[in-house]
């Protein structure tokens, strides 16, 4: 069973439900004397039917495509986890998945996290927010809440302020980039006899990609060798690329690190790369995230200007994983498994798990399941590292990182070896 709150008219409908629900729980609680969480403690004694579980993206906005992949992934893994038993610790109690907007802005999914606490008071888990900044805004509310938290963002500062409550279950953006640019330095000069000396840095201003690029620009020369030769931050939505564009043709590093959120500035970069000269494996562009690996990027602009385009993320569909793959192709229509589908799907199983272990629909005991959870099966085949542990502060242990690369009109993970279903090659300038 599905709802969704915050998105439509479906969605404004299932709000008001929701106000009416939780208006008349509060009465009924203040009538008896029951504090506001009462209710989750009576209920931890008997088996429910069903256990509410919760998805906050955005559904609007800029952001809003990568929202709906989330909740795609979201509806795959609660109808599988329905479909194979439910909850078995709780007599086969169903999963309901509830649905809320992040919107486009932290204020709006800062609102939406309000929203969902207030009106979902027997949710005993969320995964969300996307962004990065939306997440750290969402978090400050579900942590007050003791509401766990499972969400795929990258920013540092996620898990790297005490709370008990977030679990990151993605390598976070600056280890990315610690791993990542030895990594793809490597690989250039296995493909072309040498090593990368200079990189351009054209980045967004979002939490995710700043947390990105602040090791490269800090340790550049220092740990890689590396001399910057272009570096620049931009606020998307982007307006006109050109002047940022000029910049690299005039100093043409070796390669290009290009941290983008939004699939529109995506397409005006590359566009306005192949315009100059600069595009098609030209200038080897590395990106960090899923706007340049989305298939909205095959609307945007052709395949071939895309060949060889790589990009640095914390999940992607790979090896082993075909049978969940060829499942979201057949449900979904879309030709690939993004990092919002199949981690989201992960997030659902993890909760799963962690009901089991719990044995009660409690938030507090789910949290602390999740705290001890440590298993190589189950939840743990939809990561990378196929383990899921989380350490003190709620990061996922040994996480690591997927390199994703354009080939043939589709992006295709190429590292870590393991996961790896094609080889990866390093574009030639000419």
């Amino acid at each position: 069973m599905r709802e969704t709150s915050g998105s439509g008219s479906s969605g404004a409908d299932a709000t008001r439900r929701g106000v009416v629900a939780a208006g008349a729980a509060a009465a009924l609680g203040a009538a008896l004397g029951m504090s506001p969480g009462a209710g989750r403690a009576q209920q931890a004694g008997a088996s429910p039917a069903e256990v509410k579980v919760g998805l906050l993206v955005p559904l609007s906005g800029p952001w809003a495509r990568f929202g709906e992949i989330m909740r795609k992934g979201a509806e795959l893994a609660v109808r599988d986890v329905n479909a194979r038993g439910g909850v078995a610790a709780l007599g086969g109690a169903r999963l309901r998945l509830v649905v809320y907007d992040a919107g486009d802005s932290t204020e709006r999914a800062k609102n939406a996290a309000q929203r969902m606490i207030a009106q979902e008071p027997d949710l005993v888990a969320a995964s969300g927010a996307y962004l990065s900044t939306f997440t750290l805004a969402a978090t400050e509310v579900t942590e007050r809440a003791e509401l766990p938290m499972l969400t795929l963002s990258y920013s540092d500062l996620i898990t790297g302020r005490g709370f008990r409550y977030v679990f990151q279950t993605s390598s976070r953006a600056g280890d990315q980039a610690r791993e990542a640019i030895p990594t793809l330095m490597r690989l250039a000069e296995h493909a072309s006899g040498r090593k990368p000396e200079t990189v351009g840095i054209l980045t967004d201003n979002t939490a995710a990609s700043i947390s990105f690029v602040e090791p490269i620009r800090a340790e550049a020369q220092s740990r890689f060798g590396l001399r910057i030769t272009v570096d620049e931050t931009f606020t998307p939505p982007m307006a006109d690329a050109t002047p940022l564009v000029q910049r690299l043709r005039s100093r043409r590093p070796d390669m290009l690190i290009f941290p983008v959120t939004v699939i529109s500035d995506a397409k005006l970069v590359l566009e306005k790369m192949n315009e100059y000269g600069l595009g098609r494996g030209r200038l080897p562009t590395i990106a960090n995230g899923i706007a340049v690996a989305q298939t909205d990027m095959l609307q945007a602009m052709r395949a071939e200007d895309l060949e060889g385009l790589m990009t640095v993320v914390a999940n992607w569909d790979a090896k082993g994983q075909e049978s969940i793959v060829a499942d979201w192709q057949r449900e979904t229509g879309e030709p690939w498994m993004t990092q919002n589908a199949i981690s989201t799907y992960g997030d659902i199983w993890i909760m799963k798990y962690a009901l089991e272990a719990a044995r009660r629909a409690d938030r507090k005991a789910v949290a602390e399941a999740i705290r001890g959870m440590d298993v190589t099966d189950g939840p743990a085949v939809y990561y990378p590292g196929r383990r899921i542990r989380f350490d003190a502060n709620g990061l996922r242990e040994n996480a690591g990182l997927m390199v994703v690369q354009w080939q043939r009109g589709r992006p295709v993970t190429v590292y870590p070896p393991e996961s790896a279903v094609a080889e990866a090659f390093w574009p030639r300038r000419s």
